[in-house]
């Protein structure tokens, strides 16, 4: 028996783009279900709308306009990376619309936290790498050592700089802590530095989580969408 098609709604990871999900669409619809992929302003194909003012609050409402433009109800936010501190914000302000949030080795703020509070490692360097370059985006984040030579061409050709003001917003919640069922997807191939166990960590202990992991790096909508693809299914079924 299938599952009920779902609607899942992609917040996507930094330097990224809705573009890089092209491998999950086939499996999503052979699952029976939807997958909407926005891509944020100032990257992707919205590339050439970048421009220093843009922050979390930018990509927030980005994702924002999409439930309301596209009339989205019932929705699976999903959200990869830098995604989940989009995601968080989303579901603080549409909470009728999302029925459930899965972080995808994803940052989880509470209230009043930025990107740069949850990976303090990374404040200088970005900081300084954005100083040299046009002085507010940040070059990409090399992808996962594991990436194929086709796929990193692919990705190497797309990824756009990050404006680093996302990286500093600190999110405000309306809400508190969301009451939506939450999932967390922990990729257990990790780089030095680990910036997502603390979250593995916090989502297996805390009250009203559910928690997974797959064996992949930080990309599996890249590297392994069909052992993603089964953990979604997993989650939603």
């Amino acid at each position: 028996m299938a599952a009920r098609a779902k609607t899942f709604l992609l917040c996507h990871g930094a330097w990224s783009g809705g573009w890089a999900w092209k491998k999950m669409h086939p499996l999503m619809a052979q699952a029976g279900h939807r997958l909407v992929g926005p891509t944020y302003t100032g990257l992707g194909e919205r590339a050439h709308l970048a421009s220093p003012a843009i922050d979390l609050e930018t990509h927030i409402k980005d994702i924002l306009n999409v439930i309301k433009f596209e009339d989205l109800n019932d929705i699976v936010l999903l959200g990869h990376s830098y995604g989940g501190m989009v995601a968080t914000g989303v579901a603080d302000r549409a909470r009728e619309r999302v029925t459930q949030l899965i972080y995808l080795d994803a940052f989880v703020p509470r209230d009043g936290q930025s990107l740069f509070d949850l990976n303090e490692g990374g404040r200088e360097p970005m900081r300084k790498a954005a100083a040299a370059g046009d002085g507010y985006r940040i070059p990409p984040n090399p992808p996962p050592p594991d990436t194929p030579q086709a796929d990193l061409d692919w990705l190497n050709a797309r990824r756009i700089n990050m404006p680093i003001k996302c990286f500093e917003t600190r999110l405000k919640l309306e809400h508190g802590e969301p009451a939506t069922p939450r999932s967390y997807i922990y990729c257990k191939r990790i780089p030095p530095g680990d910036v997502f166990g603390q979250f593995a960590k916090r989502t297996k202990s805390e009250e009203g989580w559910r928690y997974f992991e797959l064996d992949a790096s930080h990309a599996p909508n890249v590297t392994a969408p069909e052992a993603l693809m089964a953990v979604l299914e997993k989650i939603v079924a």
